[in-house]
């Protein structure tokens, strides 16, 4: 590989870094070719871009990037492939599913929104992370369950002024 092909890659993995804001490292050496296609499948299917990189470059990508990817660089060591995706959680419940068949691919780390996670034994953690949709239903869901009481303390009181005012001074109590 040329100078100017690696740089040509480092450029690209820097705007890849900066376009995701939830990165995977891992390991998949040893897979065979029809394991490595259905892992491929499964990221496909779970809206994963996987690539296989070289260490030096990706770590030459991680420096020229603005995010502060912390002791992530020091995973990168053997075999990486790297995993983007929107969602959070979504490439550590493929790994986590994947590996129900199979001993690979191991986590190396990941680094989702501006926070760094190392090593495998974080899969669990990385799988019961919620995604920003996940978190705005279940905000939701708790700002409306008060209004929802209010609103049925209301509607069984009638809907008189004398019934309104005493559901609403029981609730401030």
């Amino acid at each position: 590989m040329t100078r100017e092909e690696k740089s040509q890659v480092i450029e690209d993995l820097t705007a890849q870094l900066a376009n995701n804001a939830n990165i995977y490292l891992a390991d998949i050496s040893g897979l065979n070719a029809v394991t490595t296609s259905d892992l491929r499948r499964a990221c496909f299917k779970a809206n994963i871009k996987l690539a296989i990189v070289k260490n030096t470059l990706l770590e030459k990508a991680m420096e020229a990037s603005d995010k502060e990817f912390g002791d992530l660089a020091s995973v990168l060591k053997g075999n990486t492939s790297v995993m983007y995706s929107e969602t959070g959680n979504a490439p550590a419940k493929v790994i986590k599913a994947f590996r129900k068949k199979s001993d690979k691919p191991l986590l190396k780390g990941a680094f989702i929104e501006e926070a760094v996670y190392i090593g495998d034994d974080q899969l669990d953690a990385l799988v019961d992370i919620k995604s920003r949709e996940e978190l705005i239903g279940d905000i939701i869901g708790l700002l409306q369950s008060p209004a929802k009481n209010v609103v049925s303390a209301l509607q069984s009181s009638g809907g008189k002024l004398t019934g309104i005012l005493k559901t609403l001074s029981q609730k401030e109590g």
